[in-house]
């Protein structure tokens, strides 16, 4: 059998090749991030404030998911989805771009794991910030906006960091469709060598997931840092209206059991 010597030099001569691709990876990602959040979001939602019977169809549809493996689910719907639609309604989306059917899949996936992020961030909350949030006048919708969800989202954001890093590897199953991404472009490559150098352009593509996910990392770090300094500024800055409120309510308390008991105060 002729085997064909390891080349290092076939490495960093096929990045540029594969960089070129790169744009339809982290298109897929991107879109599936949205869209998974906005899904997710709204599976959260019903968990949290859902009726019975929606709280278990959303927490069916986690399990279903989490326990569904992802190359699975992207068959179901490449193969799937289109015998669906042409069922329901006689239209034939065969043609859609492999993208499309990429996203939809991944964004299940990403809406599933999320959900259960996003539902223990907003639980992790202090029930008594949105009762007090109210009790000084905001509305319902306002408290949520402005209070329960920016605390939410700080506790939230390093797990969906790694489930958004998660993601960006999970969607090099795309190729597997026929979607030429950067993983794609790299197995047409070996096709084009005759299966040759493979081990190379497999290594090429690792160095540039790892230098995505240092770049993901870095990025949620740094909105980390940024959002615990505007908590504690905005703690600072609130620290002495709560604390007049505070003594308010102390001086009140006191002066009406004063008032009770016949003493002058």
């Amino acid at each position: 059998m002729d085997t064909r010597a390891f080349d290092f030099t076939v490495i960093f001569s096929v990045v540029p090749a594969l960089l070129s691709y790169l744009d339809v990876t982290l298109a897929v990602v991107l879109a599936s991030i949205v869209l998974g959040s906005l899904w997710g979001a709204a599976i959260s939602g019903a968990k949290v404030a859902g009726g019975k019977a929606l709280r278990g169809l959303a927490h069916g549809y986690t399990y279903v998911m989490r326990c569904t493996p992802s190359i699975v689910l992207l068959f179901i719907v490449f193969y799937g989805l289109p015998v669906l639609v042409r069922t329901v309604s006689g239209e034939n989306i065969h043609d859609l771009h492999r993208g499309v059917f990429a996203v939809i899949t991944f964004a299940l996936l990403f809406g599933a794991y999320i959900s259960e992020v996003f539902r223990a961030a907003y639980l992790a909350v202090p029930r008594g910030q949105y009762e007090a949030a109210v009790s000084i006048g905001l509305s319902p919708l306002k408290a949520v906006l402005h209070v329960i969800l920016p605390q939410a989202a700080r506790i939230a954001l390093p797990n969906f960091g790694n489930s958004a890093i998660n993601l960006l590897k999970e969607g090099s199953l795309a190729y597997t469709i026929g979607l030429v991404d950067m993983l794609g472009k790299g197995n047409l490559i070996i096709a084009q060598n005759f299966g040759a150098y493979g081990i190379e352009i497999y290594l090429a593509c690792i160095l540039i997931y790892w230098g995505l996910v240092l770049l993901l990392e870095a990025a949620f770090a740094r909105l980390e840092r940024a959002l615990s300094r505007g908590q504690g500024q905005a703690a600072k800055a609130s620290e002495g209206s709560w604390l007049a409120v505070w003594q308010k309510i102390r001086f009140w308390e006191r002066a009406e059991r004063s008032e009770r008991h016949g003493l002058e105060y």
